[in-house]
């Protein structure tokens, strides 16, 4: 489940560097997922986009 606000471009303040700008990104989505994976993009060696695909598990029943 993807959520919409991940498919905006990320808009900040210009006084913090574009790194650091990634690096909270990447922080922010490893601290708020249980389950799942965070995909980052990468072209001309440059990350260009984070995806955060997070699963739901519900216990089992036996």
């Amino acid at each position: 489940m993807i959520d919409n606000s991940e498919k905006k471009a990320v808009n900040h303040n210009d006084c913090k560097s574009q790194d650091t700008i990634i690096l909270e990104e990447l922080v922010q989505c490893f601290k708020t997922i249980a389950y799942g994976e965070v995909v980052v993009t990468i072209h001309d060696s440059r990350i260009v986009q984070i995806e955060r695909r997070e699963k739901k598990r519900f216990p089992s029943e036996k």
